[in-house]
């Protein structure tokens, strides 16, 4: 069944918004109220067309742990972390059951591999499978090149607005289903195709034998836990 969102056309503005409430585990009415509006607003700035003022955009990205430049997308082409450190940080150890929690069900994540020209890392569309992370690559590729190895896996939040985030690194042996009708289950079960195209079909699967993370916390910041 087609939700309300999908059938109206979203503006940028809006899908970042979504995503961003999404991402952190925010209702409509949860964001409305931080925003100091109302929850219809809310839902027409993430399904139609809008063009809020900046006194707004201002609370919305308050209300959303973000800037207004996230918001807009003028940061989109820049590289993570370009501001200053947060006051007073501290680097916190993550333990296996908070690092799974921040992997969440998807995402990107990058994977660090050893090439005939040396070490690379790739950019990969994730999947968590029952403890493992699932990824699809082209068949000739440098990444199914390295079925039988250790592999690392990385993926990361970076929280701009508060120079805060978190890293997550899985390190272990990564497989390829051969199993046609293993891989074409696995492939119906992935929450999208690799963003890249280009005939990734092929289903690797890494197994970790070790799973740590770090988060750096910035006092005062938004979700801050206490100590």
């Amino acid at each position: 069944m087609n939700t309300a969102a999908g059938k109206h056309p979203m503006s940028d503005i809006g899908r970042r918004v979504a995503a961003r409430r999404r991402q952190l585990g925010l209702s409509r009415e949860d964001v409305a109220e931080r925003a100091g509006s109302a929850t219809s607003y809310i839902t027409y700035v993430e399904e139609q067309l809008p063009t809020p003022g900046m006194n707004f955009l201002v609370r919305l990205a308050n209300a959303l742990e973000t800037s207004v430049e996230d918001l807009t997308g003028y940061t989109a082409d820049l590289p993570t972390g370009s501001g200053r450190a947060g006051r007073h940080p501290r680097m916190v150890e993550l333990d296996e059951r908070e690092c799974w929690a921040l992997l969440g069900d998807h995402g990107v994540g990058r994977v660090a591999v050893t090439t005939q020209d040396g070490p690379a890392v790739l950019p990969v569309n994730y999947q968590v499978v029952e403890g493992e992370i699932l990824f699809m690559t082209t068949p000739d590729s440098s990444l199914a090149a390295t079925s039988g190895s250790e592999i690392a896996f990385e993926a990361d939040h970076v929280d701009e607005a508060f120079s805060q985030g978190w890293s997550v690194l899985l390190v272990g042996l990564v497989r390829t289903v051969t199993d046609e009708d293993a891989a074409r289950r696995l492939r119906n079960a992935a929450h999208s195709t690799p963003w890249a195209g280009e005939g990734r079909d092929t289903v690797m699967m890494l197994s970790p034998r070790r799973v740590t993370g770090r988060r750096i916390v910035v006092r005062g910041a938004p979700g801050e836990r206490s100590a």
